[in-house]
C-alpha cells in the first residue's frame, strides 16, 4: 500500500502561483542549507545565530512584506509560506524575521517620516541594521494600555523613562521602535519613538534562564533620561491602535509560521514509528500510534487551509484583526498540541535534542503567550460574536 508522502493531504500546493512556490523552495533549501546545521549548537548555548543575518536579507525576508525601500514586496501568501519554513527550521530564526519586518519596519513604513523611512528601511531591509519593538513591560503585557514608561517634553526633545521586558532582538538591536506614554495615564497618548543604540541612557540586558526560544535573542530595555530628538519621533503613531497593528501584522506571520514547526514534529514523529520496532514490528503499525499521526496531520491541513484563506483576504484587503486572532490561536494551539504528541510517540527520544521535536515543543510554549496569549485571543473572539467585551478597562 502506498504511503502519504508529505503533509499536504489536500494538494494545497495546486493552489499556489509558481511565484509562491518559488519563495518557498528558495526558503526551505536555506533552512537545509544554513539553519538547521547550526540550530542545536545554537539552542544549547542559549545564542542567536547572527550569521544567518546577511542571508536572511539577500532573500528578501527582512521586511519582505513591505513594498519600496529596498523590501522585496512579497504577496501575503508568499510571505506567509517564508515564515513557515523558517519556523520549520527554528521559531528564534522566524520571530527574527518577524520582530524586524512586522514590529520595526512596519511601523516605520507606515507611521514614519520620509527622512525615517529613507534612513532605516533599506539598511534593515538587507540586515545591517537590526531592530526591536518595545512594548511589553515587566507589569504590563496583555494590557499595554497599563504601561509605565513615560515621555516628557524637554526643549527641543524627548525625554523617556521606563523599562519593557521580553523583548526579541533587545541587545542586537541598532534600533528600539518605543511605545510610550506622553500625557498622563490616558493610553490615547501613547506615541512611538525610535531610539537609537548609544542614546545616553539607553540600555539592554539578556533575560537569562529560558528553557524556551533560547536561540533568540531576548532582553530587557532600560530607559533612564533617554533624549530623543522629535525627528526621532513617528509622526503617524497616535495611540493604542498604532502598535496593535504592528501586532496584527507579526501575528500574521506567528500564524503561518508555527505550522512549520508542527510539519517538523509531524515529519520527526511519522519517521521515527516508521523505524522504531517493539514487539517485533514497527511502532507505526499500532492503532494508537496510527491514530495520534492521523490527529497530527488533521490538524496541520486544517492550519494550512486557515492561513490560505487568511492569506487570500490579507491580499485583498479584507482581513481583519479578528481573524487573524483566530488563525494565529487556532494554529499556535494546535502546533503545540502536534509537538506534544510527536514527543510521545518519540518516547524518551522525544526529550533530547537530536530529534528536532523538544525544541519545537518549548519553543511553541512561548509562541502560545507571546503576540496575544491564547487566552486573550479567546476573548477577542469572544467578543466578535457577543459584541461584549470582557476585558475593557
Amino acid at each position: 500500500m502506498d504511503r502519504l508522502e508529505g503533509s499536504d493531504l489536500f494538494r494545497l500546493d495546486d493552489l499556489l502561483t509558481e511565484e509562491q512556490r518559488l519563495v518557498r523552495r528558495t526558503v526551505r533549501a536555506f533552512v537545509a542549507d544554513e539553519v538547521l546545521p547550526v540550530i542545536q549548537a545554537h539552542f544549547r548555548h542559549d545564542s542567536f545565530p547572527e550569521e544567518l543575518i546577511p542571508p536572511l536579507g539577500e532573500l528578501g525576508l527582512l521586511g519582505g512584506s513591505l513594498s519600496g525601500y529596498g523590501c522585496a514586496g512579497l504577496d501575503p501568501i508568499s510571505y506567509g509560506l517564508a515564515m513557515q519554513e523558517l519556523e520549520y527550521g527554528d521559531t528564534g530564526v522566524r520571530s527574527f524575521a518577524s520582530v524586524q519586518g512586522a514590529l520595526c519596519m512596519y511601523p516605520i513604513h507606515a507611521f514614519g517620516s520620509e527622512e525615517q523611512k529613507r534612513r532605516w528601511l533599506p539598511a534593515m531591509a538587507r540586515g545591517e541594521a537590526v531592530g526591536c519593538f518595545a512594548l511589553t513591560e515587566p507589569d504590563f503585557g496583555s494590557d499595554p494600555g497599563g504601561m509605565q514608561t513615560r515621555a516628557r517634553r524637554e526643549g527641543d526633545a524627548w525625554v523617556l523613562d521606563g523599562a519593557k521586558m521580553w523583548i526579541t532582538n533587545g541587545t542586537l538591536a541598532d534600533l528600539a521602535v518605543v511605545w510610550a506614554k506622553t500625557d498622563g495615564d490616558a493610553p490615547e497618548s501613547i506615541r512611538g519613538f525610535l531610539v537609537e543604540r548609544g542614546f545616553e541612557g539607553f540600555g539592554s540586558r539578556p533575560i537569562e534562564g529560558k528553557f524556551s526560544l533560547r536561540a533568540s535573542d531576548t532582553a530587557e530595555l532600560l530607559f533612564r533620561g533617554v533624549r530623543v530628538p522629535e525627528a526621532n519621533v513617528l509622526p503617524g503613531a497616535q495611540g493604542l491602535k498604532a502598535p496593535l497593528k504592528c501586532l496584527n501584522k507579526a501575528r500574521y506571520g506567528i500564524a503561518w509560521g508555527v505550522v512549520g514547526a508542527a510539519i517538523a514534529c509531524y515529519e520527526a514523529a511519522r519517521d521515527y514509528a516508521l523505524s522504531r520496532s517493539q514487539f517485533g514490528r514497527p511502532i507505526g503499525s499500532f492503532q494508537l500510534t496510527q491514530e495520534k499521526l492521523a490527529e497530527m496531520l488533521s490538524e496541520i491541513v486544517k492550519a494550512q487551509l486557515v492561513n490560505l484563506r487568511l492569506g487570500q483576504l490579507e491580499g485583498q484587503g479584507k482581513a481583519t484583526h479578528v481573524h487573524v486572532s483566530f488563525a494565529k490561536r487556532n494554529n499556535a494551539r494546535a502546533a503545540l498540541e502536534i509537538a506534544r504528541t510527536a514527543r510521545s510517540i518519540l518516547g524518551a527520544n522525544g526529550v533530547v535534542d537530536a530529534y528536532p521535536v523538544v525544541r519545537h515543543l518549548m519553543n511553541l510554549e512561548t509562541v502560545l503567550t507571546y503576540e496575544g496569549t491564547h487566552e486573550i485571543h479567546t476573548l477577542s473572539l469572544g467578543r466578535a460574536i457577543t459584541g461584549l467585551d470582557a476585558f475593557s478597562r
